[in-house]
């Protein structure tokens, strides 16, 4: 290696790191505060909140990773064209190219790293983010509740005036509020001296024993005039214990799929195997579909009927013949009405099921474009990582400006259409609206060409906008309109 990629390779490296520790802290702090419900007001340790961090972070890494390579190329190179470095590499006869082919091969080696990166940590890292998340109360059930206050747990609002023991299992002044499920207005409210939590790793059940206790109960009469005298119930308990479902508390997934079925958890091996899984379950989920709907019209009976004729073909013809074109005027009016009356039940029937199965293989369709998005995700990482280098390098040469000051707005502008795009193009893929190619590919095709712009005009030294082409014929206008005045 020459003395000038050494050069080009150090100070970009020193850019590059400083750029990527300073946003990934930004981006870390932007994970704390979307889940910081979840960790406030939990008493979580230290040692669990860096866990769920750590867990966090390489989620993060193909954000941060394209708009560092990005910024850091502008900056790098914006500092060499306004140190007139650039001038004497030209004056010595050290093109563009050859500046950049150092460079080059490590941005190919660095999204080699990226793409092992996406295929095997962020999967890894995603799978122990979304169960630390899930398990977060099963692991630790006194997390769920704060001392001092009303704290939902499932269908109850628990509230302790203290907690002790080792993990704070053990609960002292114990008031709960069971929700109504019945929509009724009717309320149920528990104390109790004290109490104990009991959960295990393997159940998604918590135990909540209770001791030396009150029940009480609101009791809605079916008569509304026996509702105004406030009739209750009240028990006393030595021992109650309270079965709580933690399956729905700290859901990692707010669109309802299962955790062993995320396609951010799979690698891409993992993500064709499951692919190829999807798309078999749905194309025999529509052969069912059609066979059903056929079925249920009646034209396999009709089939059927004729085949057990010795002639069918002959026999069909002629019986399709003798049909009048008012099929209905061969039957009585009451054979009518029930004709009639069983065709629309079974329209009716047959309209609900295909809108049931039409939502059905929706779902099934989006879930297969989510796979597919995936796969392709961890591909386009790799190719950003090129794409934001080589608009970054050339622009740094055009504008040539280092610094913190103009290559932050270019590289925030590009980074934020590049994002939009990106985020566009999924959205509207998941939908179907788009094929999931597209939809993962798009802000790379829409940038590609604005990288090859910007790396012809650098090559050649020619400025980021030739003001001379706009207004040269600006001033040709002028000079006609001035000469025939006078």
């Amino acid at each position: 290696m020459k003395i000038l990629d050494k050069y080009l390779l150090k100070t970009f490296l020193i850019t590059f790191a400083t750029v990527f520790v300073i946003l990934f802290f930004i981006f870390i702090l932007q994970t704390i505060w979307l889940f910081i419900a979840e960790l406030a007001g939990k008493d979580l340790d230290i040692l669990m909140i860096l866990k769920f961090l750590v867990f966090s972070m390489p989620r993060i890494v193909p954000l941060v990773l394209p708009l560092s390579i990005l910024l850091a190329s502008i900056m790098t190179f914006g500092n060499l064209a306004e140190n007139y470095e650039f001038a004497a590499m030209k004056s010595s006869g050290i093109s563009l190219q050859r500046t950049l082919r150092g460079l080059t091969v490590f941005i190919a080696v660095l999204s080699i790293v990226a793409f092992l990166f996406a295929n095997n940590v962020i999967p890894y890292a995603e799978y122990k983010f979304i169960n630390f998340r899930k398990n977060i109360a099963q692991v630790q059930p006194a997390l769920a509740i704060t001392e001092g206050q009303f704290s939902d747990v499932g269908i109850y609002n628990i509230k302790v005036n203290k907690k002790s023991g080792k993990n704070g299992n053990n609960l002292t002044g114990i008031t709960i509020h069971k929700k109504s499920s019945m929509g009724d207005g009717s309320k149920i409210v528990i104390k109790s001296k004290d109490g104990e939590l009991i959960s295990s790793e393997q159940s998604s059940v918590l135990q909540l024993v209770l001791n030396d206790g009150n029940y009480y109960e609101d009791v809605i009469p079916k008569k509304y005039e026996d509702r105004l005298k406030l009739p209750f119930a009240k028990s006393s308990f030595k021992k109650y214990t309270i079965n709580i479902d933690l399956s729905q508390l700290n859901k990692p997934e707010d669109n309802g799929q299962d955790v062993s079925n995320s396609n951010t958890m799979l690698t891409v091996n993992e993500l064709n195997y499951t692919l190829d899984s999807l798309q078999k379950n749905m194309k025999t989920e529509v052969i069912s579909f059609s066979e059903n709907i056929t079925l249920q019209t009646g034209i396999t009976n009709l089939i059927n009927t004729d085949n057990k004729i010795n002639n069918p073909k002959k026999d069909s013809i002629s019986k399709l013949k003798e049909i009048p074109k008012d099929i209905l005027s061969i039957f009585s009016n009451p054979e009518k009405m029930n004709i009639l009356t069983t065709a629309s039940s079974n329209l009716v029937s047959i309209g609900y099921n295909i809108d049931a199965s039409k939502v059905n293989l929706e779902n099934k369709q989006k879930t297969i474009n989510d796979h597919v998005l995936a796969l392709y995700d961890k591909f386009v990482i790799a190719y950003a990582c090129f794409l934001m280098f080589f608009i970054g390098a050339p622009l740094g040469a055009i504008i040539r400006k280092g610094g913190l000051g103009l290559p932050i707005v270019f590289a925030v502008l590009i980074f934020i259409t590049f994002h939009f795009i990106n985020t566009f193009g999924k959205r509207i893929s998941q939908e179907d609206g788009l094929s999931p190619f597209l939809g993962a590919w798009m802000s790379s095709f829409i940038l590609t060409p604005l990288a090859i712009f910007l790396t012809y005009r650098a090559t050649n030294d020619i400025g980021l906008i030739n003001m001379d082409a706009i207004f040269t014929p600006i001033q040709k206008i002028f000079k006609k309109l001035f000469q025939k005045q006078k």
